[in-house]
């Protein structure tokens, strides 16, 4: 095969094992074509008044303050003397949508609907706005149309705020809830003189959606602890205590309004939220009004953790539930039908009603649940073979009946509490059910992928062995075979497509399932590659071949620990730090060998360190910077000594253009933030300087030099410009770092050439990458090609992991861009904060491609490598960048010099 058309292919196939995984484990797990299942009692509450403070943790509105008293006096004292209240536990990414999607719609939303910024609808679901008769709502425009877009008629009504006044940089994001506050007043207020309206609110099945977005604002702005966050506290309190007495006079305390207070997630300590941390997870839910139990005093209650002391609550009964299930209590209050895709269990501690109420009231919530288990079953049996249909056992056709028959007889005889457990019973069985099936499939499309994995990483090793080295002998063919073996497969490819067609897969199972045939049939034509490489493995000293097989897997283990823990990536730069003197490589190069050995333990340093965003620093930026500005300083030093290469500035303008850029992104982090912290904003000429510096970095790179050094100091320059911008603290000095070791690290792969016999040392200091690109003898691999390999994988994971810039998806912090914007863009800061993550891959895949190069090894033979250990599309596209910062070059106009004879 062509290396053109090898490598097209193995960006294919990577990108189907990329797609893979989201169409295997994270497809939705919705279905339609329900009956509405409504609860045959008059309910107790006409209408309903949802408050959901966006980013409120459980503990910041629970706790006292250190005198004693309550930084949300109201609410302390509705749960203390007029309703219920508890924790509900959130799920992973506890964001703004799928939270808000639970409390209103009762599922978990799958993570598709981060591609459309957690604000469009990936899918069509029902919810209890929808269900209502009339819902009005203001806030966030973020949040509030998605539930107007999903709703059938027109009775979901919206009053949102602009966007841009999601600005984490403003003076007081509390004023994002005064506005809800102040419209909700005065939209009551004008429903006097508006009969219709009027009327409307009269009737019954009425929500009212408060969505409060200062806290989350002002948490991320200034952290949860801050003076900010705890004030927004108190002002959200004293809003909903204006607006339940405005709604109770507007009513005439009627005693038929429910109100319910929770939050969409919490935040961490550090300002951020999307993953599982229980700050995040943990949220508030005070429900009181018509309908709802009073608080239930007890002696004792035990909860594995520790806030019921903390919060002086010990004697008040919690009743914690999960996200999903305020939904169905939503429902029942006020008598809408349950919504179609809930899987919330209705608390029913929370309701003060009949026993009847409550026994109809989980058995309407259990129907709807089962119905959706029935809708799942038959459309996963209409899509199977009838002898392949493997049904959900403990809910067959025959336990349903018995299951309705029994909790019907048991109402109808009024065991009201035995109904309700047969109904709890019937749910948990219909969950466990519904999930069955929506995982029917796992196992299959996952063995195909990993079937198709094994086949194409055995293809690459054994065209890397047939290529590039002497292992194996060339055979020739035998075309009778060849053609069986075609035919043999291809049979085997029809038979697979066939079956998928008279099942009606969907058109991705076909890709999943088909791949890897051709891929398998590839392996096997090579057969005598194998047979040639088991010959030469088998003729290997054993004791050299199980120590080499020793250390190839202790390196494979570090790298796995490190997606796990930071700290694995510190042990294998320790190890690094100690290869000169393992291959004895200090002897002829002691000086960059302890050079080496310092510039690794200095960057193991970084993956012990806090995660990026939890401990802003600016100092250390502005620090970054100057040592950055240093270095360059010192390095035009040492190339102006060279006279011959530079008979005119036009090359050192570039460099000094770079390094002013430099300067002028550290100022514009210094002021933007010490503007910020005053509550200023971010200014304008800060915000253009930023992105100019964005846009015009990479052009000043590409007319730099494509020497070696000058172009490799160019990139860290131009990166650097950009990187200052995002940084927020220690993670400024890692490029640095990095770079250095980057640097040794291809001064020393010359050390090990010449020390292995390989090639003689070329010049690097004359070394062009232009020039090298043309090179096209190339030497054959040697082993220690596989550690030079492993170097560029373990570099790429700690430039990944070195800082903990995606250790999690809740460790991004918000200030990295507000030197860009700080007005809430999801799509624009996720760009912004990739780049960041982008810009140390770029410096080793830099520095891995001078090694190539200067190396005298196939930058494409490399990238077969970088596939068999398992990088994926990302590494091959830094690879292509880093071609084309390292030997493009931009031509200006120069001016015609003229010499005086």
């Amino acid at each position: 095969m062509d290396i053109p058309i090898f490598i097209l292919a193995g960006l294919l196939v990577h990108c189907v094992f990329l797609v893979s995984i989201f169409d295997i484990y994270f497809s939705s797990p919705l279905v339609h074509g329900m009956t509405p299942q409504q609860t045959p009692l008059p309910p107790p509450a006409k209408r309903l008044v949802l408050f959901v403070a966006d980013g409120l943790r459980a503990d910041s509105l629970y706790e006292l303050n250190s005198n004693g008293t309550s930084r949300a006096p109201y609410l302390r004292s509705i749960l203390e003397n007029n309703g219920s209240w508890g924790i509900s536990h959130t799920r992973v990414p506890t964001e703004s949508r799928p939270g808000h999607v639970a409390l209103i719609a009762g599922f978990y939303e799958d993570v598709s609907a981060v591609a459309k910024g957690w604000k469009e609808n990936p899918v069509e679901f029902d919810s209890v706005f929808n269900e209502s008769k009339y819902t009005w709502s203001w806030g966030s425009p973020d949040i509030l149309p998605m539930f107007a877009k999903g709703a059938t008629g027109d009775h979901v009504y919206t009053f949102c705020y602009a966007a841009e006044s999601e600005d984490f940089g403003a003076e007081d994001a509390a004023k994002l809830d005064l506005w809800v506050f102040d419209h909700v007043k005065s939209f009551f207020n004008s429903s006097r003189s508006n009969q219709t309206l009027f009327s409307a609110l009269n009737d019954e099945k009425v929500v009212l959606f408060l969505h409060l977005l200062g806290i989350d604002t002002n948490g991320h702005a200034h952290r949860p602890n801050s003076r900010e966050y705890h004030e927004n506290i108190k002002l959200v309190d004293e809003g909903v205590k204006e607006i339940a007495s405005l709604i109770d006079n507007f009513y005439g305390n009627d005693g038929k309004t429910a109100f319910i207070l929770t939050s969409d997630h919490g935040m961490t300590d550090w300002g951020s939220h999307g993953a599982g941390h229980p700050s995040e997870t943990l949220t508030p839910l005070i429900v009181w009004g018509a309908g709802v139990n009073y608080p239930q005093k007890v002696t004792s209650q035990f909860f594995e953790d520790n806030f019921l002391k903390e919060w002086k609550l010990e004697n008040l009964k919690r009743l914690d539930v999960n996200q999903a299930d305020i939904a169905p209590l939503m429902a029942s209050l006020i008598g809408v039908p349950f919504p179609l895709n809930s899987v919330g269990i209705l608390p029913l501690e929370y309701l003060n009603s009949s026993a009847l109420f409550k026994a109809e009231s989980m058995f309407t919530n259990a129907v709807q649940i089962l119905e959706q288990f029935k809708v799942k079953m038959s459309q996963k049996k209409e899509t199977t073979l009838s002898f392949l249909f493997t049904p959900f056992k403990p809910l067959s056709a025959s336990e349903q009946i018995n299951f309705l028959k029994k909790i019907r007889l048991y109402i109808q005889q009024q065991k009201y509490d035995e109904a309700v457990s047969l109904c709890k019973t019937l749910i948990n069985l219909a969950l466990e059910g519904l999930s069955y099936y929506h995982t029917y499939d796992r196992l299959f499309l996952g063995l195909s992928i990993a079937v198709g994995f094994v086949g194409w990483t055995t293809y690459v090793i054994l065209v890397i062995i047939k290529a590039h080295t002497n292992l194996t002998k060339t055979v020739q063919t035998n075309k009778k075979k060849s053609t069986v073996l075609f035919y043999g497969f291809a049979s085997a490819g029809m038979i697979i497509a066939f079956f998928l067609l008279i099942q009606t897969c969907p058109w991705t199972y076909y890709i999943y399932c088909l791949l890897p045939v051709p891929v398998w049939y590839a392996v096997v034509k090579e057969i005598p590659v194998i047979q040639d490489l088991a010959t030469n493995v088998l003729s290997l000293h054993i004791g050299q071949s199980i120590g080499f097989l020793l250390v190839c897997i202790l390196g494979i283990e570090i790298l796995v620990f490190s997606f796990f823990y930071r700290s694995a990536l510190t042990v294998g730069l320790l190890v690094f730090a100690g290869w000169p003197v393992i291959t004895q490589l200090w002897i002829q190069a002691k000086t960059k060998a302890l050079i080496w050995t310092l510039l690794c333990a200095l960057l193991a340093i970084f993956p012990l360190m806090p995660v990026v965003g939890r401990e802003p620093n600016i100092p250390l930026v502005i620090a970054a910077g100057l040592l950055t500005l240093l270095i360059s300083f010192f390095s035009l030093a040492s190339l102006c000594k060279n006279e011959n290469k530079y008979r005119d500035n036009e090359d050192l303008k570039v460099y000094f253009y770079q390094m002013f850029s430099v300067a002028l992104s550290t100022y514009v982090v210094s002021s933007t933030h010490n503007s910020l912290k005053i509550k200023q904003g971010l200014p304008v000429m800060n915000q253009i300087i930023s992105w100019m510096t964005l846009v015009s970095s990479p052009v000043l790179l590409l007319l730099s030099p494509t020497f070696l050094f000058e172009r490799l100091f160019s990139i860290l320059l131009s990166l650097m410009s950009t990187y200052l911008l995002l940084s927020t603290g220690y993670e400024a000095l890692f490029p640095l770092a990095l770079f250095g070791l980057m640097f040794v690290w291809i001064n020393m792969e010359q050390e090990a050439l010449q020390h292995y016999g390989l090639s003689l040392k070329p010049k690097l200091a004359v070394f062009n990458f232009t020039c090298a690109m043309d090179i096209t003898q190339f030497r054959q691999l040697h082993l220690d090609d596989v550690r030079r390999s492993f170097f560029f994988v373990f570099f790429i994971v700690t430039a990944f992991f070195g800082t903990g810039n995606i250790a999690s998806i809740n460790s991004f912090d918000p200030a990295s861009v507000y030197c860009f914007l700080t007005v809430f863009s999801p799509f624009m800061m996720g760009g912004l904060l990739l780049l960041k993550v982008a810009i140390p891959f770029v410096l080793v895949s830099c520095a891995f491609e001078a090694v190539q190069v200067t190396t005298q090894l196939s930058s494409k033979s490399i990238s077969h490598y970088v596939l068999v250990m398992s990088l994926t599309i990302f590494m091959m596209v830094m690879n292509g960048l880093a071609q084309l910062l390292t030997t493009q070059r931009l031509g200006l106009p120069r001016r015609t010099k003229h010499h005086s004879t």
